[in-house]
Order: structure tokens, then C-alpha cells, then sequence
């Protein structure tokens, strides 16, 4: 009885420990919709390689040619439309996309 008990409690333990994969589903929509999202900026960053404009006015103008995939990102990781969350992937687009743009123009490594 022992043994089942303390079986029990090592198999509640090990649920615990990682709790943001008790949905294996999520993880993966939420990973394809970032690895999407970056796809989109980075294609589009490429087309704005030789623009002497600064790099984060051009970030913002990359990052509003991949809205679609944004709000497909906050929809997938944002199940509760959190204002927070929402404002925050906005801004992490931005700043991935100001990435980019540096990236193209070979100015970041």
C-alpha cells in the first residue's frame, strides 16, 4: 500500500513539473504560428535590404505586412485575449522585425 502510494504521488509530481506541455497541441499551434510569423518577417525584411530608412521605422512597416500571422500567433497563445499578452507580441513583432531588417543589411549578426 506503501508503494502504491508513494508510485502515486512520484507520477503527480512528474504532471507538475511541466505543465505547459500538458497540452502537446498548443505547444506545437503556438510554435508553427511563431515559426510563421518569423518566416513572414523575414521574407519581407529581405525586400528592404538596400533602404538606407531607419531600421526601426522599417521594422514597424515589416512587422504591419505580416499582421495576418501576428493575430494568428495571439489567437494561438493568447486563449484568454489578455491586453497585456497581446500588447506584448505586438511589440516582440516589432523588435523581431527591426531584427531582420539589421539582418538583411548585414548590420546584425
Amino acid at each position: 500500500m506503501r508503494t502504491l502510494i508513494f508510485v502515486a504521488l512520484l507520477s503527480l509530481a512528474g504532471c507538475s513539473a511541466n505543465s505547459q506541455y500538458s497540452e502537446p497541441w498548443t505547444v506545437r499551434s503556438v510554435k508553427q504560428s511563431y515559426d510563421a510569423r518569423d518566416a513572414c518577417l523575414a521574407k519581407h525584411a529581405a525586400s528592404y535590404a538596400v533602404d538606407g530608412s531607419d531600421a526601426s521605422s522599417v521594422g514597424r512597416t515589416v512587422s504591419s505586412n505580416c499582421e495576418a500571422e501576428t493575430n494568428a500567433l495571439i489567437a494561438t497563445s493568447n486563449r484568454h485575449n489578455d491586453p497585456v499578452v497581446t500588447a506584448a507580441i505586438r511589440q516582440d513583432t516589432d523588435f523581431r522585425a527591426t531584427g531582420y531588417v539589421l539582418k538583411a543589411r548585414g548590420q546584425y549578426n
